[in-house]
């Protein structure tokens, strides 16, 4: 599976772990990381996106 987060003006890159998505999401203004407890905080109108290693059409998560 790959990841990404996507805000209305921003789509982040395709990453094939979670918690690299998530640590990189900050970038694009997609949310916060919290480096102490490992959390992340997305923002408001930010969207994870799935999608299989084939390619296939990405899945709202």
């Amino acid at each position: 599976m790959k990841y990404r987060f996507v805000t209305p003006h921003k789509a982040g890159k395709w990453y094939p772990d979670l918690k690299v998505a998530m640590k990189q999401a900050c970038a694009i203004g997609a949310g916060y990381y919290d480096k102490a407890s490992g959390q992340f905080f997305k923002y408001r109108e930010t969207q994870l996106q799935v999608r299989s290693d084939d390619g296939d059409a990405p899945l709202a998560a």
